[in-house]
């Protein structure tokens, strides 16, 4: 498969962008989106749809560490269903857990406490769903 994959790590502010590639493996960073309460703003993402032209959107999917869903995963879940109705693309979730906390130490470890912006942390942790959807895939 080659598939072009647009990653979104849903936030209620923040909403990190990440694009991947499926014949390679790799990913690279977008800019995160901004959201109000979790209300992105569609028409970036409608930009970004246009832009990259995805065959699937894939969204990370928190859980609490022992793999039960916790009060976000269920809007998640709606902010997945809201992108599918809008776009009529497929849309696949996939586990999210520690992302977060892998962002922030390789941003940590490229360059300190500065490189750790929320902008940042957000897409780099939609490039690392990315890469492990991708690994359970192959």
């Amino acid at each position: 498969m080659s598939r072009t994959i647009l990653t979104f790590d849903y936030g209620t502010k923040s909403i990190g962008v990440a694009v991947g590639q499926e014949l390679t493996g790799t990913a690279s960073l977008l800019s995160a989106i901004k959201a109000q309460d979790g209300t992105p703003d569609w028409a970036v993402i409608e930009k970004l749809i246009k832009d990259w032209q995805p065959q699937l959107l894939l969204v990370g999917l928190p859980l609490n560490m022992d793999g039960t869903e916790q009060p976000f995963t269920a809007r998640t879940r709606k902010f997945a269903n809201r992108l599918h109705g809008r776009f009529g693309l497929p849309v696949a979730l996939h586990d999210e857990r520690l992302t977060t906390t892998e962002a922030r130490s390789q941003l940590f470890a490229e360059g300190g406490y500065r490189k750790l912006t929320k902008d940042k942390v957000d897409s780099l942790s939609a490039k690392i769903i990315f890469q492990s959807w991708y690994e359970q895939q192959h």
